[in-house]
C-alpha cells in the first residue's frame, strides 16, 4: 500500500513556521525599535550641534541649517582623520556603539532561542516517531507470541499510524484463522467421532452376523437368507455414508469447482426423480409435479440432482404408504424456487431447527437413517447461490423451499 499522508511531519513543519513566522515578526519590532534608538541618538547630537552653531552665529537662517544637514557631500574630505577617525569603520556616537551592542546580543540570544524550538519541535516529532515504532515492534512481538487480542488500531493518518492499522489489520485476521484453525479441530474431533459412531454400529452387527453364519453352519437356510440381506442393507448403508462423507469433506475443503450454467429445473427434478423411483414404488407413493418447463437456474446440474434426490429422499422416508409428494417450481426476476411437499409424520418441533445438522436424527427418523443426506443437500444448495427451509406440522407433513438467487 502506497503511504500517501505524513501528518505528523507536516504538523512538525508547520509548527516550525509558525515558530519561524512569530521570529521574524520579533526581529521586525526589534529593527524597527534599533533604529528609531540609532534615529533618537543622532538627533540629540544633531541638536546639540545646531545649538552650538546658532550660539556661534545667531544670524543663521533655518533653511541654511536644512541645506546644511541634507546636502550631503561623500567626496568632502574627512576633517577627522587628524584624530584617528574613518567614516567607513569608526563610529563618531558612542551611544550607537553601545545600542549596536544590546541589539546584537538580543538578536543572537532570540536567534538561540529559534534555534532550541525548532530542534525541540523535530525532536518531538523524531521522539514520536521512536515511540511509535517501539510500540509496532512490541505488537509484532506479542503477534509472534500468538497473542492475537491487541487493539493497536490508530485514527492517526501518518505513514506510521497507517503502518500500525495494516498490523491491526493483519492481527484480526491471523486472530480468526487461529480461531477457525481451532474450531476446525473441535469439528474434526467431533466428526470423527460421529464417523467412528456411524461406522461402528453397522460393522458390529455385520460381524455378529457373521459369526453366528461361521459358527452355526447347520443354520436353517431362510435365516441364512436374512442374516445375508440385513449384511448387504449395513453394507450399502456404510457405502453411502463414507460417498456422502466424501462430498461433504470435498464442499467443506472448496475443492469442488462447480460447472455453473443455465438448466431447466424440470430436467433436474426428473433426474432425481428417477433416482428415488424403487424406494418411490415400494410404498407406492405417487409424486406430482408442477410448475414451468421453461423456469430455469444457474447451476451444477449434477450437484443440484445430488441435493434434491436426497430431499426427496427424505420425503419418502418419511411419508406414509399409499400417499403422494408434491413439487412444484417457478421462477421470477430475483429467485427461482422450489418446493417439495409431503404428507407423512411430519418433523417434532424440537427437531426442526437441527434437521440440517451432520449426524443428527430426530425421533421420527427411520432406523437405517444416518443423518448426512439433508446436511449434504444444504451445503450444496449454499455453495450454489441458494438457500433451503423447512415447514412441518407433526402428523400432517413436511415441506422444504429452496430459493436460488439469480446472479
Amino acid at each position: 500500500m502506497k503511504i500517501k499522508n505524513k501528518i505528523e511531519l507536516k504538523k512538525a513543519i508547520i509548527c516550525s513556521v509558525i515558530v519561524l513566522l512569530v521570529f521574524l515578526i520579533i526581529f521586525g519590532v526589534i529593527n524597527y525599535f534599533e533604529y528609531r534608538c540609532y534615529n533618537y541618538n543622532f538627533n540629540i547630537v544633531v541638536n546639540s550641534i545646531v545649538a552650538k552653531v546658532i550660539e556661534e552665529n545667531p544670524n543663521i537662517e533655518k533653511n541654511e541649517l536644512i541645506e546644511l544637514f541634507n546636502n550631503i557631500d561623500q567626496n568632502k574630505e574627512n576633517m577627522f582623520y587628524a584624530y584617528g577617525i574613518d567614516f567607513k569603520k569608526d563610529s563618531l556616537l558612542l551611544k550607537n556603539d553601545l545600542d549596536f551592542s544590546s541589539f546584537m546580543a538580543i538578536d543572537l540570544f532570540i536567534l538561540l532561542i529559534l534555534g532550541i524550538l525548532i530542534a525541540f519541535i523535530f525532536l518531538k516529532y523524531n521522539k514520536s516517531k521512536d515511540k511509535k515504532i517501539e510500540e509496532i515492534t512490541r505488537y509484532i512481538e506479542e503477534i509472534n507470541n500468538r497473542n492475537y487480542k491487541l487493539y493497536i488500531e490508530d485514527n492517526t493518518e501518518d505513514e506510521l499510524s497507517i503502518l500500525k492499522n495494516e498490523i491491526y489489520k493483519t492481527t484480526v485476521m491471523l486472530k480468526e484463522i487461529a480461531e477457525n484453525s481451532k474450531q476446525d479441530k473441535i469439528n474434526l474431533k467431533d466428526s470423527l467421532s460421529d464417523i467412528s459412531h456411524q461406522l461402528k454400529t453397522p460393522l458390529t452387527s455385520i460381524v455378529i452376523m457373521l459369526d453366528n453364519i461361521l459358527d452355526n453352519q447347520s443354520m436353517d437356510k431362510d435365516m441364512r437368507n436374512e442374516f445375508l440381506k440385513d449384511i448387504k442393507r449395513e453394507i450399502i448403508n456404510i457405502n453411502f455414508l463414507v460417498i456422502s462423507l466424501l462430498k461433504l469433506s470435498k464442499l467443506d475443503a472448496s475443492s469442488v469447482s462447480f460447472t455453473d450454467k443455465d438448466e431447466h429445473i424440470i430436467d433436474i427434478v426428473e433426474e432425481s426423480l428417477k433416482n428415488v423411483s424403487v424406494i418411490c414404488d415400494l410404498k407406492n407413493i405417487k409424486i406430482n409435479v408442477t410448475g414451468d418447463n421453461s423456469a430455469i437456474i444457474n447451476c451444477d446440474m449434477k450437484w443440484q440432482i445430488e441435493a434434491l434426490t436426497n430431499i426427496i429422499k427424505n420425503c419418502i422416508e418419511h411419508s406414509k404408504y399409499n400417499s403422494s409428494i408434491d413439487i412444484s417450481f417457478e421462477e421470477n426476476k430475483m429467485y427461482s424456487k422450489i418446493e417439495i411437499k409431503d404428507y407423512g409424520v411430519g418433523i417434532d418441533k424440537k427437531d426442526l431447527p437441527h434437521i440440517f445438522e451432520r449426524f443428527y436424527k430426530g425421533k421420527n427418523s427411520s432406523n437405517d437413517s444416518v443423518g448426512i443426506g439433508l446436511a449434504l443437500a444444504k451445503s450444496i444448495i449454499d455453495k450454489n447461490n441458494g438457500y433451503i427451509t423447512v415447514e412441518s406440522k407433526l402428523g400432517e407433513g413436511t415441506k422444504f423451499t429452496i430459493k436460488y438467487f439469480k446472479k
